[in-house]
């Protein structure tokens, strides 16, 4: 999915623990990987209503409301 790999996004390694306790801070929904629409990767939510995605830039997820984008 978009440069994830099994060393995490852009080969930036995540680590498994980290990647259990991210959410979506307007939802508190657990995030998903998923590929945007300029097939970059983005952690997406999965709340029923109101889910957003999360743009990944260099490696790191930006977890800011204001960045995101609904799906």
């Amino acid at each position: 999915m978009g440069e994830q790999n099994e060393h995490g996004f852009a080969g930036v390694p995540v680590e498994p623990w980290v990647r259990a306790i991210l959410r979506c801070p307007a939802t508190g929904a657990e995030l998903v990987e998923g590929v945007g629409p300029d097939g970059g990767p983005e952690l997406w939510s999965t709340a029923p209503e109101g889910a957003l995605a999360y743009p990944v830039r260099d490696g790191i997820p930006v977890l800011l409301v204001d960045d995101a984008r609904p799906l």
